[in-house]
């Protein structure tokens, strides 16, 4: 149906054409939906082993004790080591008849990025019996 106007009827279309505001989110829409799935895609990275020379401190049969000094070292029952010594000794502990206990002590003033490190590696480690150790004295302000 065709709708003719006389010149006494002319006046300004009051709405908006929302037709290109559609097309244009249409378009955002593919986009987005085209760019996600390549932001989901892993890298694979050979990452070291550990050292094979590296003497390794004693596992204790019943209780092992990671703690972070203030600057960032690690400690494995009071001997330092490095995290992929740390990871080495989490797969040995983690393999023996009976697992012992593995409690993690950071220092007041250890670094967050080097405990949150230390906590993804004993995560990643598959190590059941895990404990904090010294919160007790934070329990009063």
């Amino acid at each position: 149906m065709a709708v003719t106007l006389s010149a006494s009827d002319a006046q300004p279309m009051g709405e908006m054409n929302t037709t290109p505001l559609i097309d244009v989110l249409l378009v955002l829409l593919i986009m987005f939906i085209m760019v996600i799935p390549a932001a989901t895609h892993s890298v694979d990275l050979d990452l070291p082993t550990a050292c094979e020379t590296c003497p390794l401190p004693d596992l204790e049969p019943t209780r092992n004790k990671i703690v972070i000094d203030g600057g960032d070292q690690l400690y494995w029952n009071g001997e330092a080591v490095d995290q992929r010594q740390l990871t080495t000794l989490l797969s040995l502990s983690r393999d023996l008849p009976v697992e012992p206990e593995l409690q993690f002590e950071p220092a007041a003033d250890a670094s967050y990025a080097a405990s949150s490190r230390t906590l993804a590696t004993i995560k990643a480690s598959g190590v059941t019996k895990f404990g904090f150790v010294g919160n007790e004295r934070y329990r009063k302000f």
